[in-house]
């Protein structure tokens, strides 16, 4: 009897044992995390009068592409030194875009960074502090150096970046 048992038992294990191997949990993605853009060194922060010139160039695009925008400009430290926002712009535009700009200014690169680095499979930006991961916040460059960042809300992320590069054309 003894013998009967362990080879029921055995039998048991074995039948048992593929179904435990199928619960292993996935493999993470194996690529390297993404290389980082060159950052541009910090310089003055934007001048109010910078600020309204960007935003106003920013806007004018955003009418003439027909799509309301909320727009933020701020400093390289991310403090807000000029907001407009259009008739018509969504509510939820008006903090998305100063966090964008918030984003762009503090980590001196375009919001479409992270979103790029994230639908490509690296969630570890998520855990960045302000992080957008949508387009729509660029970093403002005077001479070659960080002057502030707008960010763009209220069109789809294309268009928010058109609006925002407007805005950066303006300070060229």
């Amino acid at each position: 009897m003894p013998a009967r048992t362990a080879a029921v038992m055995f039998c048991l294990v074995m039948l048992c044992a593929p179904g435990a191997q199928a619960q292993q949990l996935p493999m993470p993605p194996t690529g390297a995390q993404p290389e980082p853009p060159p950052a541009p060194p910090f310089g003055m922060p934007i001048s109010y009068e910078q600020a309204v010139k960007a935003a106003e160039a920013a806007m004018a695009k955003a009418k003439a592409i027909g799509v309301p925008n909320a727009v933020a400009v701020v400093e390289p430290s991310g403090d807000l030194v000029y907001f407009g926002k259009m008739t018509g712009a969504p509510y939820s535009a008006i903090q998305l875009a100063q966090q964008k700009a918030v984003a762009a200014a503090r980590y001196r690169r375009p919001t479409k960074a992270f979103f790029d680095a994230i639908e490509g499979g690296h969630p570890f930006f998520l855990t960045f502090p302000g992080v957008a991961g949508t387009p729509g916040g660029l970093p403002l460059v005077v001479d070659g150096k960080l002057v502030g960042a707008i960010g763009v809300s209220g069109g789809n992320g294309d268009q928010d970046t058109q609006v925002a590069g407007a805005g950066v054309d303006a300070l060229k």
